[in-house]
Protein backbone atom coordinates (compact mmCIF):
# COMPACT_ATOMS: atom_id res chain seq x y z
CA UNK A 1 0.00 0.00 0.00
CA UNK A 2 1.07 3.60 -0.80
CA UNK A 3 0.51 6.68 0.68
CA UNK A 4 -2.25 8.59 -1.04
CA UNK A 5 -3.62 12.11 -0.69
CA UNK A 6 -6.80 11.50 -2.03
CA UNK A 7 -9.85 12.69 -0.35
CA UNK A 8 -12.58 10.06 1.23
CA UNK A 9 -15.91 10.42 2.61
CA UNK A 10 -16.45 8.10 5.34
CA UNK A 11 -20.37 7.33 6.19
CA UNK A 12 -21.93 4.57 8.40
CA UNK A 13 -24.76 2.47 7.01
CA UNK A 14 -27.29 1.15 9.42
CA UNK A 15 -28.02 -1.36 6.06
CA UNK A 16 -24.83 -2.59 6.06
CA UNK A 17 -23.80 -2.75 9.53
CA UNK A 18 -20.55 -0.92 8.37
CA UNK A 19 -18.73 2.30 7.98
CA UNK A 20 -18.92 3.40 3.83
CA UNK A 21 -15.72 5.11 2.03
CA UNK A 22 -16.17 6.92 -1.67
CA UNK A 23 -12.90 8.25 -2.84
CA UNK A 24 -14.72 11.14 -5.31
CA UNK A 25 -11.43 11.78 -7.27
CA UNK A 26 -11.30 8.23 -8.74
CA UNK A 27 -14.54 7.04 -10.13
CA UNK A 28 -15.99 3.93 -8.84
CA UNK A 29 -13.49 3.98 -5.80
CA UNK A 30 -15.34 2.75 -2.75
CA UNK A 31 -14.56 0.38 0.34
CA UNK A 32 -15.88 -1.00 3.66
CA UNK A 33 -15.11 -1.76 6.94
CA UNK A 34 -16.81 -2.92 10.02
CA UNK A 35 -14.73 -0.10 11.99
CA UNK A 36 -12.74 3.34 10.81
CA UNK A 37 -9.96 1.98 10.56
CA UNK A 38 -10.52 -1.11 8.68
CA UNK A 39 -12.73 0.92 6.26
CA UNK A 40 -9.66 3.86 5.85
CA UNK A 41 -7.07 0.60 5.45
CA UNK A 42 -9.56 -1.19 2.89
CA UNK A 43 -10.02 2.20 1.15
CA UNK A 44 -6.45 2.77 0.67
CA UNK A 45 -5.94 -0.63 -0.96
CA UNK A 46 -8.77 -0.24 -3.27
CA UNK A 47 -6.96 3.48 -4.02
CA UNK A 48 -3.86 1.59 -5.10
CA UNK A 49 -5.87 -1.04 -7.49
CA UNK A 50 -7.09 1.58 -8.89
CA UNK A 51 -4.35 3.39 -9.84
CA UNK A 52 -2.67 0.10 -11.30
CA UNK A 53 -5.56 -0.74 -13.51
CA UNK A 54 -5.58 2.81 -14.42
CA UNK A 55 -1.84 2.98 -15.02
CA UNK A 56 -2.37 -1.11 -17.59
CA UNK A 57 -5.49 0.70 -19.40
CA UNK A 58 -3.69 3.99 -20.50
CA UNK A 59 -6.45 6.03 -17.82
CA UNK A 60 -5.27 9.71 -17.03
CA UNK A 61 -4.97 9.28 -12.70
CA UNK A 62 -6.72 12.39 -11.30
CA UNK A 63 -4.21 14.32 -8.92
CA UNK A 64 -5.76 14.68 -5.55
CA UNK A 65 -8.43 17.53 -5.19
CA UNK A 66 -6.67 20.17 -3.02
CA UNK A 67 -9.63 21.72 -0.39
CA UNK A 68 -9.02 24.94 1.32
CA UNK A 69 -10.10 25.67 4.36
CA UNK A 70 -11.07 29.10 5.70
Amino acid sequence: MTENKYQMIITWSDEDQAFLVDVPDLPGCKADGKTVVEAVSNANDMIDEWIEYAKEDGIDIPRPTKKVHV
